[in-house]
């Protein structure tokens, strides 16, 4: 009757957990966007007034000049701004829906970029690109998703024979062992969340740096101009302002397209990873900053027991106990050592402490990777909730016991 009635406790408590995360992080978005929208503002609104009081004094010397009134000045570039929503442009452009033209198009849209540039004017194709668009975005996130699980258990493979190597070539195995390096291969071993967000960042750098090196010299970019589109166009932010292949001719048109799909496609896959693999740090972040005010409710509250009492939530200054065997000490609380003492105390966090809190962390994205490598079926338990990152969907769903970081066993 007890355990039954602990279990429920603790169940009701894990939901008091992930609907208290959910909250703490839309409360941080908010307060994000607010932080965005202030910066943003200082810096854009006066270049916005500028150009306001530039753009009425042209209206009124052209207006002058030729002797033409405010208000059919407006209505003729109201019809100018209708026909730019239709592809039409003072310099002569590419053909907007020749079948170059809507492929162009069509991939802008399952990608979720959305440049803008080309928008269906008739009923129909408005009411195809819905359903078109429907299918397509779904099918694609999908192909995003399986791209993450494959680029994720490659990095791990590569990863964790660099570290058998290097294991095997320290001369610090065992005689047995190292005789028979392949009987010990390490075992249960999963690549940090940190490792692969580093590669991920390295290589969307890279891509990035590579594509702007290409947009400059053929689309009369500026070199940050360009690394900017890349930015905006492999995150599908997609704001339009600047959108690549749309003059009407270029020298090697086909040899460009072709580079510019093959470096949109593997930009937007990678940076797509990237922020996935991000969205675990926050996590931890979360975990942990909930953890700090679980640790404080108790403290004030002189209760034995602990809201978010996690063995894999972060805790930086809170070290693992470990024994010989290498498991983890169960009679560590979230708020007994001294270091976490410091903590609440408002010390600040030193390196040391980060350090070994991060490596307390650094195994959540392996397990479900480590049997992806070595062929072991995945399997989902009761215990997957222990670690902090639970199930999920998506892309979250694919990383989970993934890392070292979303692991059930550390």
């Amino acid at each position: 009757m007890m355990s039954g009635q602990r279990l429920q406790g603790c169940r009701s408590l894990h939901l008091n957990e992930d609907n208290g995360r959910f909250v703490l992080l839309a409360v941080l978005i908010v307060l994000y966007l607010l932080c965005g929208a202030a910066v943003f503002s200082a810096i854009e609104r006066p270049s916005e007034l500028r150009a306001h009081g530039r753009w009425h004094g042209t209206l009124l010397n052209f207006s002058e000049t030729f002797n033409v009134s405010l208000q059919e000045l407006n209505s003729f570039l109201r019809e100018y701004e209708a026909a730019i929503a239709t592809g039409i442009r003072a310099d002569a452009l590419r053909p907007r829906w020749d079948f170059t033209g809507a492929f162009y198009f069509v991939g802008t849209v399952v990608s979720t970029i959305g440049f803008g540039m080309t928008t269906p004017v008739t009923v129909a194709g408005k009411v195809f690109l819905i359903f078109y668009g429907l299918l397509g975005c779904a099918a694609t996130i999908l192909f995003f998703n399986l791209f993450l699980e494959r680029i994720i258990t490659l990095l791990a493979v590569v990863m964790k024979a660099v570290r058998e190597r290097r294991i095997r070539n320290s001369g610090l195995l065992p005689p047995g062992i190292r005789h028979d390096f392949s009987a010990y291969s390490l075992p249960g071993w999963k690549p940090s969340v940190y490792h692969v967000m580093l590669i991920l960042g390295l290589s969307a750098i890279t891509i990035s740096c590579c594509a702007s090196a290409m947009y400059t010299p053929v689309e009369g970019w500026a070199y940050l101009d360009s690394l900017y589109f890349c930015f905006v166009t492999f995150s599908t932010i997609g704001f339009g302002d600047f959108v690549s292949s749309q003059s009407a001719a270029y020298k090697y048109q086909s040899l460009y397209r072709v580079a510019n799909f093959f470096f949109m496609l593997m930009g937007v896959c990678c940076i797509y990873s990237l922020f996935n693999v991000i969205s675990i740090v926050i996590k931890q972040v979360l975990n942990w900053i909930l953890e700090k005010m679980s640790c404080l409710f108790c403290q004030r509250c002189n209760k034995a027991t602990v809201l978010l009492g996690r063995r894999n939530a972060i805790r930086p200054g809170s070290k693992s106990r470990q024994g010989r065997t290498g498991q983890l000490s169960d009679s560590d609380g979230p708020c007994d050592s001294d270091t976490e003492g410091r903590r609440l105390s408002g010390e600040m966090i030193s390196m040391k402490d980060l350090a070994a809190s991060n490596k307390v962390s650094l195994a959540i994205m392996q397990k479900q990777l480590s049997e992806s490598a070595n062929g072991y079926p995945r399997t989902v338990c009761g215990s997957s909730r222990l670690n902090g990152f639970s199930g999920g969907v998506g892309a979250l769903g694919i990383m989970n016991n993934r890392l070292a970081e979303t692991s059930n066993s550390r």
